[in-house]
């Protein structure tokens, strides 16, 4: 693949919407490269229903699995249709959220374990993993006191109502992945202001890859 793959990743709460929503302009004026902007879940129609099913507050009965399955339904044809060939024809795709967020949330936080969540996802990405990732780290109380200031109710999902215990379990499971991905994640400090956060993460690509900078 000639292009690069970025992901945004961090527990709720930590910033990721308002991080890429000020990154990404800085980048399109900078950027030598097409950037192309994506989600997980989402990205492409058929993601973003799933991701509806997924997030949806009134899909209360969801087991665990199904929810893992989903996710990796929706990443799989997110990758082949948008990802893939957006990197085969030399663009910077900078995605909010990707395998990490499955390992986290599925594997650490619902205790499915995160081998087993790695094992679907190698499955359904033929181990395709972003080349670099920029963690945005938060305690899992100020990330939930975010959400709750900032949202308006109808803008809180099914993952946002979940107990402190889970989101938790979830960070740890990011901290986990930092620490055996040293090499492609990058942690940045999300409790500091969004105009820090914006600053470190730029300084990161810049260093990761300098000549893809005007």
């Amino acid at each position: 693949m000639a292009g690069i793959f970025i992901t945004v990743e961090g527990p709720d709460g930590a910033g990721k919407t308002s991080l890429i929503q000020t990154l990404v302009p800085i980048l399109e004026q900078q950027l030598k490269n097409e950037l192309i902007i994506t989600r997980e879940p989402g990205g492409i129609p058929i993601s973003e229903e799933i991701r509806q099913v997924i997030l949806d507050p009134k899909n209360t009965t969801m087991d665990d699995r199904t929810e893992a399955l989903l996710y990796a339904a929706a990443r799989r044809q997110h990758l082949v249709e948008k990802v893939l060939p957006a990197l085969a024809a030399n663009k910077v795709v900078l995605c909010d959220r990707f395998v990490d967020s499955s390992l986290a949330y599925q594997g650490a936080g619902r205790g499915l374990g995160m081998d087993e969540v790695a094992s679907i996802n190698n499955f359904v990405t033929a181990g395709k993993l972003p080349d670099l990732t920029l963690y945005l780290d938060i305690e899992s109380e100020k990330g939930l006191a975010r959400i709750q200031k900032g949202r308006q109710t109808s803008e809180i999902d099914r993952l946002d109502q979940e107990s402190l215990a889970f989101h938790k379990k979830v960070r740890g499971g990011y901290l986990s992945l930092v620490a055996e991905h040293q090499e492609r994640i990058e942690v940045i400090d999300a409790s500091l202001e969004l105009s820090q956060v914006v600053e470190a993460s730029l300084s990161v690509i810049k260093k990761r890859y300098p000549t893809i900078f005007k």
